[in-house]
């Protein structure tokens, strides 16, 4: 389940700041112009043309902006607010429920370019600085704004909490970007029709996103006139997108808006460094997606080493001991151990054969490879191929050649590894990478 926090609120400004009156600092080139709010934890508040100032970024209230958020155990965290009860640790750059802003600790300006850290706040707890701090990193270049963010968290509570969806980021645009648009067909990058995303009828106390798939790996919120806002994230398959609001009009500081978010699942461990990089396009569609074509992915697959996290990758009835180091290490005491990918997109003729480095410690002598496809997102026996293992500890890489089975056909959109059946205690598996291309 993805937490997107409730819109169904009166807009709430940090104390002491009326609406309007927003601190942005802006960087600039010729084409566009962005800005930064000091006083709501270094958040993006503005993105607009140079030429004419328009912002299509919604700052309605402390939970909307373009900022670093995100999800972990438990659930609920402290003593939330009453209207988030239920809800999980969740620090959010701009500032929490109650109105309270996140703080800027350093920020560093160039020339169309920064740089921020930050302390976010607990979005359901009052007034509550987070045990992490945010970096950002910005850079202009055209009409485009590459984003680098980083976690550096600080819990002292050690312990690991299950994945949870992760917005990668939460981009909230102004009402008249009312339209979300994406190619999400099986034939990326040759200039197939465009989807324009149904809106999702209201709900009250539901957001109205609806969950797809842009296998082009860009989505766009743009007005009638095909303009608007632009997020490019190759690597994150699912995505949430739609309009929460009345009419189709409104402006950065009103209760309409459109919603983007790249979504993937991550285990955010206490001390995690957890690091993600996106950029955001101010254009007409077709310049938005022509931007996204021109910086495609070489050639899209399973691509995870584990040298520092998880790839978005995640356990089950499996046990890690947090932060990475060199590799994934793993118990696998429990019955059906698993591992499992993020969502991604990828022809199957295009990767026949997915190469694992690992070094498993077990009696058992074989492992399995699950996938799922655009036509059934789930894993199922019939999709997956068992192959044989060296189970003595050594590291070694194995050639798992999908394509022998019939069902491994099509749009491929995600994998599973069981690298034991029935875990015994003391199996263990280390794992340094799983790709579609032999290195």
């Amino acid at each position: 389940m993805t937490f997107q926090r409730p819109l169904l609120i009166a807009a709430l400004l940090a104390p002491g700041i009326a609406a309007g009156s927003e601190p942005f600092t802006f960087i600039e080139n010729s084409e566009v112009r962005l800005g930064i709010d000091s006083k709501r934890g270094g958040s993006i508040g503005c993105f607009a043309e140079a030429a004419n100032g328009k912002n299509a970024v919604n700052t309605h209230d402390l939970g909307r902006w373009i900022g670093q958020s995100y999800y972990a155990g438990p659930k609920p965290y402290g003593e939330p607010h009453p209207g988030w009860k239920d809800w999980p640790w969740n620090p959010v750059s701009a500032g929490d429920v109650f109105g309270f802003a996140g703080e800027v600790l350093e920020q560093k300006f160039g020339q169309g370019e920064l740089y921020l850290r930050t302390r976010p706040k607990q979005w359901a707890l009052k007034n509550t600085p987070a045990e992490c701090t945010f970096e950002t990193w910005i850079v202009l270049k055209g009409r485009t704004a590459e984003i680098r963010h980083r976690l550096n968290n600080n819990r002292a509570d050690a312990k690991q909490y299950p994945a949870m969806d992760q917005e990668l980021p939460a981009v909230y645009t102004i009402g008249s970007m009312h339209r979300t648009i994406a190619y999400t067909g099986e034939r990326p990058f040759t200039g197939g029709k465009l989807t324009e995303v149904p809106k999702k009828p209201a709900e009250a106390g539901k957001p109205q996103w609806s969950t797809f798939y842009p296998t082009e790996g860009w989505a766009a919120q743009v007005n009638e006139g095909d303009f608007g806002l632009g997020v490019i994230h190759p690597n994150v398959g699912r995505w949430l997108g739609g309009f929460y609001g009345k009419g189709t009009e409104g402006g950065p500081n009103d209760d309409a808006t459109g919603y983007l978010a790249p979504v993937r699942r991550e285990i955010l461990d206490a001390k995690i460094e957890y690091e993600y990089r996106y950029v955001l396009v101010l254009d007409t569609l077709a310049n938005i997606r022509k931007y996204a074509v021109e910086h495609r992915p070489e050639k899209p697959s399973p691509y995870a080493r584990f040298n520092k996290d998880r790839q978005g990758w995640t356990h089950a009835n499996a046990a890690d001991d947090g932060p990475l180091n060199g590799s994934w290490k793993l118990k696998l005491e429990a019955d059906d151990p698993q591992l499992i990918g993020p969502e991604g997109f990828w022809l199957a003729e295009d990767v026949p054969t997915i190469y694992l480095r690992a070094a498993f410690r077990t009696k058992r002598t074989t492992a399995e490879l699950y996938w799922q496809t655009t036509e059934a997102r789930s894993f199922r026996g019939e999709r997956r191929v068992a192959f044989e293992i060296v189970p003595d500890g050594k590291l070694r890489t194995y050639a798992v050649e999908l394509s022998k089975a019939k069902t491994y056909a099509g749009a491929i959109t995600r994998l599973r590894f069981d690298p034991v059946g029935v875990g015994q205690p003391g199996d263990t598996i280390e794992l340094e990478s799983i790709t579609g291309t032999k290195e």
